[in-house]
Formats: C-alpha cells, structure tokens, sequence
C-alpha cells in the first residue's frame, strides 16, 4: 500500500513516514498543495494524508481539485482541531479527518478503515455518469457520448472536458485546468491548453445533439455551459 504524505512540516513528515513504514506501508511525502495535486494526478496511492494549514495552495483547495479527477481515499490532518474545518472538508470530498497532534497508531487504524471500505465505494462509483445538457462522460471508462453516439477527444482532451465538467458550470482557471488536465503549470506562451478547447470546441458542435459549449471568461479561463 502506498500512501502519498503532504505536509509542510518537513520533520513531522519524516516521523510519520519512519512510523508507517513499520507499519507495512510505502510512502510518497510532498510539501505543499500545488505539488500535492501534481502527485495525485501522476501517483497511483492508496490514500492521501492531507494537511490543512499549508502554504501556496492550503489542503482545502488541494482536496477542491484533486476530488476534480480522482476519488483517492484522503484523510485531512489539521492543527487546529475546528469543527467548521472538519465540515469544510468532509463537505469537500474527504473520507476522514484527524486533529493533531494526533496518536500515530490512531492515524494508521484511521487508514486502514478508509482502505477497507474502498471496495464498496468502487462499486457504488463504477457507474458514475456524469451529464449536462445532451453530453455524457463515464469517468470509469473515459467515454463522451451524446445521444448515445461517442465523441471521440483525445486523452488530453479528455481530461480537459472532465475537469470542466466536474466544475457544474463554474469557471475553471487556465492556471487549475493546465495543472489538473494537462499535469504541468501553464507557462507564460504555453498556448497547448487554448488548442485543446479548440478541438473541444469543433467536436461538441458537430455532435450537433449535445448542446453544451466552452464558454471563454476573459482573464479567467472557461466553463462548460448548456445552450
């Protein structure tokens, strides 16, 4: 079992990490949010031990995007010990959430009830859908289709329609979908994700059923509307 570890206490890390790794597990061990999603998109893990108060990008909004194309089992460590943080994170997608300063045997019984009851949730989840207007994508599958006739995008196309998609509607940064889509930061000329949309763009208009758009927000980045 790997685990991916991220937080921003470089010796806190270490202790964690020695510790389970007596417990059977490996581990993987980032320091902020951004790098964090990177790893989940890259990573194949077990779980995420996801810390909170971080900087650059804080685990809250780390767990936003990640639950955007991955439902990894992640567990939100927080200093704090707040019960609206708690609510926060288990409105967002969290599976378990532990206070620190924790007892490390907690933690790791912790991890492993979310591990064992991955099994259900792969079968509650393995017929996802999700749809707006006439367009629907399997996730499971990576499949688009409207009215039951496949749109065929490439992988990065894919990605980047799932990750519009799981917005419902909102606008998704060039910045978020760069990093969530395609797995790098966007440079200053990297014109691939614009190139992306465009292709996006021609193909949901010639499925002529599906009636959903990529609306460009200037200055922001897109969203996916129904017409």
């Amino acid at each position: 079992m790997k685990l991916l570890i991220v937080d921003d206490d470089r010796e806190l890390s270490a202790l964690l990490t020695e510790y389970l790794a007596g417990e059977g597990f490996e581990m993987d061990t980032v320091h902020d949010g951004e790098a964090a999603i990177a790893a989940a998109r890259a990573g194949e893990y077990a779980a995420l031990v996801l810390d909170v108060m971080m900087p650059r990008v804080d685990g809250m909004e780390a767990l936003r995007r990640i639950r955007r194309f991955s439902d990894v089992p992640v567990i939100m460590l927080t200093a704090r010990g707040d019960d609206m943080d708690r609510v926060a994170g288990l409105e967002w997608g969290a599976d378990d959430y532990v206070a620190k300063p924790y007892f490390p045997p907690e933690l790791v019984a912790r991890i492993r009830a979310v591990l064992r009851r991955r099994p259900l949730l792969e079968r509650t989840r393995r017929n996802e859908m999700l749809v707006l207007g006439g367009l629907e994508i399997r996730p499971r599958k990576r499949r688009a289709s409207a009215q039951g006739q496949e749109i065929d995008f490439t992988p990065s196309e894919y990605n980047v329609l799932e990750a519009l998609m799981r917005s419902c509607e909102e606008v998704v940064s060039k910045d978020v979908l760069s990093l969530e889509a395609l797995g790098r930061p966007r440079e200053a000329f990297d014109r691939s994700l614009d190139v992306h949309i465009s292709n996006i763009r021609q193909k949901l208009t010639s499925a002529s059923a599906v009636g959903v758009t990529i609306e460009t927000v200037r200055g922001v980045g897109y969203r996916l509307v129904a017409q």
